[in-house]
Order: structure tokens, then sequence, then C-alpha cells
């Protein structure tokens, strides 16, 4: 039997709307701004989102925790389940549906490849990048890594740093070098830059 949708996320009806590319009317607030966190596994998404969070009085949201809740399975179960193509589509929905405000969103490494899903992060607020290097991302997630990372046949991390790097740079308003500061220097840097 495949992955069936279950929790509370059941109000994105995923089978039409994912097909006619439909969307939720938002509500626009040039008040609300939210921060969203892009990068590679092992850079300190994860990590910053909570104390960036309690630091702005924010919520927070981990869009792969997102992604297991609505499909009530593992994040590498549904990856395997889904086959690549169709989790990106699957992350895709999800983050281009989001309605959050004053929220830090943790993005999984994989949301660069939507356009659309980028387009809903810049509506909801800034964009930022943790940049960290390749051997520290290496030193980080391990030789192999298993949280639902979005890899083609044959490609090695080297080849997916390379490829999203430029992703990443593109998108940002912000960039914060995670392997050379703490997670309480970055938080620090992030609220200063947002605050001025």
């Amino acid at each position: 039997m495949g992955l069936q949708l279950k929790g509370p996320l059941l109000l994105f009806t995923p089978a039409r709307q994912l097909e006619s590319g439909e969307r939720y009317p938002m509500k626009k607030d040039k008040n609300v701004s939210c921060l969203s966190l892009i990068g590679m596994p092992g850079s300190g998404k994860s990590t910053l989102v909570r104390p960036l969070a309690t630091a702005l009085e924010y919520t927070w949201v981990d869009t792969d925790l997102l992604i297991e809740a609505w499909f009530g399975a593992p994040l590498e179960e549904i990856k395997i389940h889904l086959g690549n193509k169709d989790f990106l589509r699957a992350e895709e929905y999800l983050i281009s549906h989001l309605s959050v405000e004053r929220c830090v969103i943790a993005t999984g490494g994989s949301v660069i490849y939507s356009n659309m899903a980028m387009e809903r992060l810049r509506e909801l607020g800034r964009i930022i990048y943790l940049r960290c290097t390749l051997d520290a991302i290496k030193a980080r997630i391990g030789p192999n890594p298993k949280r639902g990372l979005i890899i083609k046949k044959g490609q090695g991390i080297e080849d997916l740093y390379r490829e999203r790097t430029p992703l990443y740079e593109k998108f940002a308003d912000l960039i914060i070098e995670t392997d050379i500061l703490s997670p309480q220097e970055c938080v620090k840097k992030i609220l200063r830059w947002f605050n001025q």
C-alpha cells in the first residue's frame, strides 16, 4: 500500500490543484515579514530556525517536517516512494501554498529547483542563504546522507554542491557563512541585518 496523506495538512488537497497550478488566495500585508533559510543539507537550517525564531519572537516551521506530516512517513521513505521528480513537485506544492506570518522557515535543500516555491518565499519575506564549504558539509552529513537528499543517479555531493550553489546565491538577500560562525554568532548577524 502506498503512502497516504494524513495529519493536519489535508487542507492542501493536492491531486487536482497540483496539476492545475491553482493557488489559494494569499493575504497581502506589507507589514508581514518572514525569514526563509535556504542552503545545502548540513548548512545549519534546522539548527538556526528555533533560536532565530525565539530571538525574533516568531513562530518557526521546517518544511521537511511538514512534508513528513503531510505524508505521514519519514522523508527518506517519501523520497523513495515518490521518486525525485514527484518529491520535488510535492515540495513545490506545499511551499507555494504556505500561508504564515512572523515565521522563520527552514526549507529543504532542494527548494531552489522550484521558481514557484521561491516566489512564494519571496512574497512571505526575506531569504537567507546559509553557506558552508563542501568539506564542512561532508563532515556534518557524513558519507551517506539519508535525509531525503534529492540527488541524481551517479551524482555525488560535490556535483550537487556545484549545481546548487549559484541557485542559492541567486535567491539570497543575505549570505551567512555557517562554517566560520557559531550558531549564536549567525543569529546575531541575522538579527542586526534584519533590524536595519
